[in-house]
């Protein structure tokens, strides 16, 4: 066990057997279905058991219970590792210190702006909160005619909760007392997360006869309470892919995220409208959730920052894979909405024993600090992918910097990977049933692709279900296994193998069941949900399109130890050093960016339309 830090629920460091490290890459067989032939496959195949259960073992889902001993393997249902403090300690979060408000310098190349330059903003007078709220609202609403081209990465907004809050913050501004750096910024929370007095739709086709839909939130999740009570303004709910289900953002119900970077590529999923909003300058910081890499692949793919916390760190969420976590412009700002949101719950029986993520110290580990690197698994990556990789690491590992390359092998990497899509699938079907009251037609509330997805996930029986927390076990003993031999370890790899995932124009209308890329999408991702490890993804640089304007962004992410947030973020900001210092031509900024401080700063509403959001320098 780590030296430096105290478990509860802590699996045991034990290294994998020999044969489990043996990694041996294999083809997925899934058919792709999309546009009209998906909807007449999708209404055929979910109304048939036979033909779901034949797509569920084609999936190889019911491969992980014949490993030979996994079935002697422990089972854990969650992995539920509570990282605690050094003792006894008032302390609940770490300070906001004068780094995280201090605006990047003007002439950064690519520069986004960030919760430092709203707080300059109103400490100068030069516009209020309410300025900014009103000049957002125009962008976001979409009960308004003609719509804001930025409207569709948003879902729901309550105008008058907004105006109030952003009335109350500019009064304190006024008075001199404002809350901290957050007080006045804007932010927009994934509608798969509770906001009391919305119905958290999580993209999906209302429908009112379900009681699910008549059922606002009576309370506010933790994550957003908090930013709200250090004064962030809540704009509104965001959206997202129908009901989690996929990685690219899709929806052919509530619209599609534009990813701004390149709007002929998807966003990513299913945090899709967060990682939109935040790329394309509406907010600097979104809330969303990840269970299979939701926070980290819609970053990926938009050019901006994620993390992934510590199982159950920021909330506790009816899942065995799902947490919540922010989005954000700039690693300073990843920073302000992680600390705020992972303040422990005093009234919470588990999350009040989390102990706060401590920055490393300098001389820890006798100033290395380990990069693990899996390397069969990585050249699975598409070539450009490895490309932008290396040449980020090589940076990493000779600018002085402390880091440490070293060679490691991670258990039943593909048998893992499909029992973390078993495990998802299986959450969402059960999802699914609750919220149309079990009744029999429950697949008919999804869209044409999730009637596929979840009636495959609902293929899965109780045995196959131990058999993923068999894994689950194992791959965390190996885990613990090597932050005991390389304290400190992250591991590094691309957030997705993929530069990004191009827009079919025939998905636009029926969706798209693309299995064998979904599963490829989430080929780095899984590690840190199956584990409760936290992880975070940054922009390391930018490869050229195959098709439209814009070039594609490439995430490098890496994956710590239980509690090891803090450790991530000052990785990050190595990273973002490297992109904005080292790299060739620097960080690059959509085109279609919106520069909302200077339309607050003119006094203005912001445009509606195809003319809104245009950059004004």
């Amino acid at each position: 066990m780590s030296a430096t830090r105290r478990f509860v629920n802590h699996p045991g460091a034990k290294e994998a057997p020999a044969a489990a490290l043996v990694y041996t890459p294999e083809e997925n067989h899934n058919p792709a279905l999309r546009g009209l032939p998906l909807a007449i496959a999708s209404n055929i195949i979910s109304r048939s058991d036979f033909l779901l259960r034949y797509f569920w073992r084609n999936a190889k889902f019911d491969q992980p219970k014949y490993l030979p001993g996994i079935g002697k393997a422990l089972r854990r249902a969650q992995p539920n590792v509570i990282p605690l403090g050094d003792g006894p300690s008032a302390q609940t979060m770490l300070e906001l210190g004068p780094e995280l408000g201090t605006p990047q310098p003007a002439d950064l190349v690519g520069r986004f702006h960030s919760v430092a330059d709203y707080h300059e903003l109103y400490r100068s007078g030069a516009a209020t909160p309410l300025q900014v709220a009103e000049t957002l609202l125009p962008l976001i609403r979409r009960d308004i005619e003609p719509q804001s081209k930025y409207a569709v990465a948003w879902l729901q907004t309550n105008v008058d909760e907004v105006l109030a809050a952003a009335k109350a913050s500019t009064e304190r501004w006024a008075a001199g007392a404002p809350l901290g750096l957050l007080d006045g910024v804007p932010f927009g929370v994934k509608d798969d997360c509770d906001v009391k007095g919305f119905v958290s739709t999580m993209g999906l086709r209302i429908d009112k006869s379900l009681p699910y839909f008549n059922t606002p939130a009576t309370e506010t999740c933790w994550p957003a309470l908090k930013l709200q009570e250090a004064g962030g303004i809540m704009m509104g709910k965001m959206n997202q892919h129908e009901a989690g289900m996929d990685t690219t953002g899709l929806n052919i119900t509530t619209g599609t995220a534009t990813n701004w970077a390149n709007p002929s590529y998807y966003p990513g999923g299913s945090s899709s409208g967060g990682a939109s909003a935040v790329s394309g300058g509406i907010v600097p910081i979104a809330i969303g959730t990840d269970a299979g890499g939701s926070i980290r692949i819609p970053p990926a793919f938009c050019g901006v920052y994620g993390l992934k916390p510590t199982y159950n760190r920021t909330c506790i969420r009816q899942s065995a894979v799902s947490v919540i976590g922010p989005a954000s412009s700039t690693v300073a700002d990843l920073t302000i909405a992680y600390r705020i949101m992972a303040q422990p719950d005093p009234e919470d029986p588990v999350r009040s024993r989390f102990g706060l993520s401590t920055p490393p110290s300098a001389a820890a580990n006798g100033g290395k600090k380990y990069l693990g690197i899996c390397r069969p698994w990585l050249e699975q990556s598409d070539p450009d992918v490895l490309q932008a990789f290396d040449q980020a690491v090589k940076h990493l590992t000779s600018a002085g910097l402390g880091y440490e390359l070293v060679d490691i092998q991670l258990p039943y990497i593909r048998e893992n990977e499909i029992a973390h899509g078993g495990v998802c699938l299986t959450e969402a079907a059960e999802d699914a049933k609750e919220r149309a009251g079990r009744a029999s037609n429950w697949l008919q509330y999804l869209n044409y692709a999730n009637r596929i997805t979840a009636g495959v996930g609902a293929q899965t029986t109780a045995g196959d279900y131990i058999s993923y927390s068999q894994m689950r076990h194992v791959v965390m003993q190996h885990m613990a296994f090597l932050f005991d031999k390389y304290p400190g370890l992250l591991i590094v790899t691309p957030t997705t193998p993929m530069a990004g995932w191009p827009i079919d124009p025939r998905d636009l209308k029926y969706g798209l069941n693309d299995g064998n890329k979904s599963i490829r999408n989430i080929m780095y991702v899984w590690l840190a949900n199956a584990t409760g490890c936290p992880a975070v993804t940054c922009p390391a640089g930018y490869v050229k399109p195959a098709r439209g304007e814009g070039n594609l962004p490439i995430g490098l992410m890496a994956t710590g130890e239980w509690g090891a947030e803090e450790q991530l973020l000052a990785f990050a900001r190595d990273v973002e050093a490297y992109l904005d210092k080292s790299y060739p031509g620097g960080r690059q900024r959509p085109a279609q960016w919106a520069d909302v401080l200077s339309m607050a700063r003119a006094g203005r509403a912001a445009p509606k339309g195809e003319a809104a959001g245009t950059e004004m320098e």
